[in-house]
């Protein structure tokens, strides 16, 4: 656990005190993209720190490494919590931050909350998501996002939208047009390219040859990325190219998960399917692929397609959220839970000569540097920021 600096007055030429409030800092789409700001804003003009709700993980980890101090609240999951609450504000006021950003419903929820009891700190949310799913995501979850809904129009100055997808979704949902804004996922493509030495590495590690087909399904282990459906598609591809092998990596994608374990031992895949857990070094993972698969029934905006398209590998994806937009003509697009189709699509990128998978690659991450770069998205965050704190200080910054 690390200490806050000590609060200082704000001045115009004092860099802009940012507190960033997130459930928690493990491994994750918002997590991923908190560290991604973090480590692509300017430490000259913004000073942040990041509060985690519940609990520190490998993204916290990552976070502090910047020099930038992360703080475990030790919440419980419960949100009626209100000792907790008035430890969230009582450190906000310690803090005197310019500026809090949110990220996800419960942390909008709380921080918004806890900013208001502090002294009126401007809070900017953040949404990650399209929808929410009853009988997949909590009653608590789809509760609290039903309440923000509700204090949109009050508490939040602005609420970013990774999506516009999720915008709109959310505005039927009940959200405050007028303060939602569309800010997609950035990716920083001298940290993601092609990698030939990486390729050679990762599939060394497996023990496959230079030319297997290796494809990949990178995510945590949850029931909206539907591991099952893209096993189900593995199975139909396995019948099509002998020698194909998948690798999956992702929070408690690993050998001793039961549940996942029996998918792949039903589908037949247990001699070539690769679970490899959490990975540091994902830039390496993915460079090591030749086609990338988002099986989702719902994304806000996947980290995991941007930072394949940034390593040139063509990816094959559902059409939820803003994964097609994503993608464009660089890859193929089918229907959730249609694993024929998938597998369709997979082998319709296999089939093509190596010249035109390379050349759909670079297309891939031409996409991405043109539209997702991470330099231009961290400038329009900071510009959200400035604006928020110049309203707050009655001086644009």
């Amino acid at each position: 656990m690390n200490d806050f600096a000590p609060a200082v007055q704000h001045a115009s030429k004092s860099p802009l005190r940012v507190v960033h409030i997130i459930t928690d800092v493990q491994v994750g789409g918002a997590e991923t993209m908190l560290f991604k700001l973090l480590s692509g804003m300017n430490s000259d003009r913004f000073q942040c720190s990041v509060i985690s709700l519940t609990g520190n993980g490998i993204i916290g980890q990552k976070i502090t490494a910047l020099g930038i101090p992360v703080l475990d609240l030790g919440m419980h999951s419960n949100l009626r919590d209100a000792a907790s609450l008035l430890r969230l504000a009582a450190l906000l006021r310690k803090i005197q931050p310019d500026v809090v950003q949110t990220w996800m419903y419960h942390a909008d929820f709380m921080g918004a909350l806890a900013a208001r009891v502090a002294g009126n700190i401007p809070v900017i949310w953040n949404i990650r998501r399209t929808q929410l799913h009853p009988g997949i995501d909590k009653l608590q979850t789809i509760w609290i996002m039903r309440a923000c809904a509700r204090l949109s129009r009050s508490l939040p100055k602005q609420i970013i939208c990774c999506s516009d997808t999720a915008k709109a979704a959310h505005i039927a949902e009940g959200y405050s047009a007028a303060k939602m804004v569309t800010i997609p996922n950035g990716f920083d493509l001298k940290v993601f390219q092609p990698d030939p030495l990486a390729r050679a590495q990762i599939r060394a590690e497996l023990g496959i040859g230079a030319k297997t087909p290796l494809i990949g399904m990178i995510g945590r282990f949850h029931p909206l990325k539907e591991h099952e459906s893209f096993l189900r598609a593995a199975r139909i591809l396995k019948s099509r190219h002998a020698d194909i092998h998948f690798l999956l990596s992702g929070r408690d994608v690993t050998p001793e998960n039961a549940l996942l374990r029996g998918w792949i031992e039903q589908a037949q895949l247990g001699a070539c399917c690769h679970l490899l857990g959490p990975r540091s070094d994902v830039p390496r993972v993915m460079a090591s692929l030749d086609v990338v698969c988002s099986a989702s029934i719902t994304e806000g905006f996947s980290n995991v397609i941007g930072e394949a398209m940034a390593c040139g590998i063509p990816c094959v994806v559902t059409d939820v959220g803003e994964s097609a937009r994503i993608i464009g003509e660089t890859g193929r697009v089918v229907a959730p839970g249609n694993p024929d189709m998938m597998a369709s699509a997979v082998s319709s990128i296999l089939d093509c000569s190596e010249g035109e998978r390379q050349r759909l690659g670079m297309a891939a991450r031409q996409r991405a540097g043109d539209r997702f770069s991470l330099s231009s998205v961290v400038s329009r965050y900071e510009a959200v920021y400035c604006m928020a704190a110049g309203q707050r200080h009655g001086h644009p910054l």
